[in-house]
């Protein structure tokens, strides 16, 4: 394993081709989504699941033209139970690739093109919130594997990889970001900024490090026997 700083020449203003949504709460969608298109009409929007539909009823009857499926796009299927959508490498190359690196963009247009019918593409928006953890454990009733399976996996990894590479992508992580990101695109030529990219991966980091606190911190103070125990169905 090597890791280095990138030595790529980073780009200050980057025009939204390519966006990766994944929200649980979707309010606020609308708004950004219109105002994405305002300064692309041409922008692309990928997604899953009930996020997905939502977006397709946004976009109306040429959805086809801005939306692909997460499952076209990377030509594999969820497994039961809604799991592994958005685990591909397709989706996490596209949200960790440095522009301008000529290794990166040969495993995004060549290697993940490979009998598939879409090659990978650089993310430009990553927009993503996740299952309410902290929500479900304030309700009254719900046990340790009510919990457990409230555990966003996707979302926290696409939306640390996203913050990681604030070089190249932008990190929504909260409705209440939209309408400032929209504006600053207005304001920008249709653009989004080094310096808004970073800001909201600051958020992104803490708002991912205030969840998995959340997460370790419930089931620390389980007991094993008496919380956890008599929700299995031991074999």
């Amino acid at each position: 394993m090597s890791i280095r700083e990138n030595v790529h020449k980073v780009i200050d203003l980057i025009k939204p081709e390519h966006i990766l949504v994944s929200v649980f709460d979707k309010a606020g969608l609308e708004e950004l989504i219109r105002g994405i298109l305002e300064a692309n009409t041409s922008a692309k929007f990928y997604s899953t699941g009930g996020t997905g539909k939502k977006i397709i009823e946004i976009l109306g009857p040429d959805a086809s033209k801005n939306y692909i499926s997460v499952e076209e796009f990377t030509g594999a299927p969820e497994m039961e139970g809604g799991l592994v959508k958005t685990l591909h490498p397709k989706i996490h190359a596209g949200l960790l690739a440095e522009r301008g690196n000529p290794a990166h963009e040969e495993y995004l247009y060549a290697t993940l093109a490979q009998g598939s019918r879409y090659a990978g593409v650089y993310f430009d928006i990553f927009v993503g919130n996740l299952y309410p953890f902290t929500s479900v454990i304030a309700k009254e009733g719900t046990t340790a594997e009510t919990a457990r399976v409230n555990i966003d996996i996707g979302g926290p990894a696409m939306t640390m990889a996203s913050a990681k590479n604030w070089h190249s992508i932008a990190a929504l992580t909260s409705p209440g970001q939209y309408a400032g990101f929209v504006g600053a695109l207005r304001k920008n030529d249709g653009k989004i900024s080094l310096e808004q990219r970073f800001r909201l991966a600051t958020q992104a980091m803490r708002t991912i490090g205030e969840y998995r606190t959340a997460i370790g911190n419930y089931f620390a103070d389980l007991d094993f026997t008496r919380d956890v125990k008599p929700f299995l169905n031991i074999g």
